[in-house]
């Protein structure tokens, strides 16, 4: 079975908004004997639209219906009608997410395609996507080594820390090239935010809204922004400053950073070799951070890794379907199906490892992944789970899952458990017990999944026996 998907990806971005419009080649890569595994065997970019700026109503609030004119201009552009579309990912990032009317623009453009992954990124989970597109995972798999990703975008600048392919940690600093708004034909200074205001008022920087902006008194502020980006990936010494600049936390630097890989519009002028004309073209100062960057001193000393992608990192595909089913060792205790676009957090196999109390820590620790806010959303926890586990580790892994995922129990959400192994049937019986009863829960096996996907679990069928699931990846190119 092979078919061709056309696919749209659109990011809403703190300075920008952007679409992609991608075929995929989808074909069923299990043997004939084996349950179906619908699996990307190619794909390929066909359209990419203008890099718009994100156009806002006020500080507080995104301009929908400007939003929605922008996405059908494109798909007129690109001869795509919304009834050609079988899939796609509409994602909300860095300070856009926090505006009051996110979620309602999102569920808006949602109608935009069929079956989409809709999501509000936070700072934890815009790290991971952006990372991921830059392409940070595959160097750090192949090279056996540690890569810190760093997406720099007009808010924030988000780091991903991968290990040997995997994400090990996250964290978000308040820098971007568009906390400072510059006129593009004046040269003129309409906006500072609030932190780096301080941070200007603070170092007696002499820059402040209405000034003629320039190289030379643009430049101390500039400068701090590279000084605390240094700080971030442990090639200085963290200050106070750094920690006022931390938008929820930072990663943790358990060992040397041996590479470093950049993402985001900024990142366009950190790789870039050629002249630059007007350093304002873009009315921030995303140009003079990116070039800062490049030419500084500490960074050369590092290995710097070109990115598969950088102001197209966050989304430059959409959502394949994976299309599996759990059966036969299952759990769920409720009718709470079908459960939609659920985030996968999942623990890598030596987070998996330990006490209860260990493995507990852990999901508590990536909970704050997908959190906006300080609001969790629904997600299900992965873990692979053990071919063959004892009594005593079906235990141990039911009371660090129940330990972990108090936060979840205390908010009444969904209590999904997504297992690698054949274990789901012995280990959610654990889990209701320990639950006593009292609140449902649904855990499947046989399902690979990683950190990144989305999950849907439809209603039960087969006499209640199979829960058909459909993974939802975003596609990277």
């Amino acid at each position: 079975m092979r078919e061709e998907l056309l696919s749209v990806g659109i990011d809403i971005g703190t300075s920008t908004t952007q679409l992609i419009f991608s075929k995929l080649l989808v074909e069923n890569t299990a043997s004939n004997f084996s349950v179906p595994r619908i699996s990307i065997v190619d794909k390929k970019i066909i359209y990419k639209s203008e890099v718009y700026f994100t156009p806002l109503i006020s500080n507080n609030e995104i301009d929908g219906n400007e939003i929605k004119n922008i996405v059908k201009k494109e798909y007129k552009k690109a001869n795509i009608s919304k009834d050609d579309i079988h899939t796609g990912a509409v994602i909300i990032t860095g300070e856009t997410a926090r505006k009051e009317n996110a979620d309602e623009v999102l569920h808006t453009l949602s109608g935009f395609a069929g079956d989409f992954v809709v999501a509000t990124a936070g700072p934890d989970l815009e790290s991971i996507i952006s990372g991921k597109g830059a392409g940070a995972h595959i160097y750090s798999k192949e090279h056996s080594t540690n890569v810190v990703n760093i997406d720099i975008g007009g808010g924030t600048s988000n780091l991903a820390l991968f290990k040997r392919g995997e994400i090990a940690d996250t964290g978000c600093l308040d820098i971007g090239g568009r906390l400072i708004k510059i006129d593009k034909l004046s040269k003129q200074i309409s906006y500072i935010s609030p932190k780096i205001e301080k941070i200007i008022t603070d170092y007696h920087l002499e820059i402040q809204v209405g000034d003629i902006a320039t190289i030379e008194n643009t430049k101390e502020i500039v400068d701090i922004m590279v000084d605390l980006i240094l700080q971030s990936v442990g090639i200085k010494a963290p200050t106070k400053l750094f920690d006022f600049i931390t938008t929820n936390k930072s990663i943790k630097l358990t060992e040397e950073i041996n590479n470093i890989s950049f993402s985001g519009g900024v990142a366009d002028y950190i790789y870039y070799d050629g002249e630059i004309n007007n350093y304002f073209e873009y009315g921030d100062l995303g140009i003079l951070l990116g070039q800062a960057i490049k030419n500084c001193e500490e960074l050369k000393k590092i290995n710097i890794v070109n990115s598969l992608e950088t102001i197209r990192a966050t989304v430059v595909g959409a959502g394949s379907h994976t299309t599996e089913v759990s059966g036969s060792t299952i759990t769920y205790t409720h009718e709470v199906f079908p459960l939609k676009n659920l985030p996968v957090l999942k623990l890598s196999l030596g987070e998996e490892i330990g006490t209860f109390e260990q493995i507990g820590d852990n999901i508590k620790n990536k909970l704050n992944w997908f959190k906006l806010e300080n609001d969790l959303q629904n997600i299900a926890i992965a873990i692979t789970g053990k071919k063959n586990p004892t009594f005593l580790e079906i235990q141990e892994y039911a009371n660090g899952i129940v330990y972990g995922m108090e936060e979840i129990i205390t908010k009444n959400l969904p209590f999904i458990i997504v297992v690698e192994n054949d274990m789901a049937k012995v280990l959610g019986q654990a889990i209701y017990l320990l639950l006593n009863y009292k609140k449902g829960i649904v855990c499947i096996d046989n399902i690979k999944v990683e950190n990144g996907d989305y999950i849907d679990i439809g209603k039960p069928i087969a006499e209640g026996k199979v829960l058909p699931v459909v993974i939802k990846t975003l596609v990277f190119n």
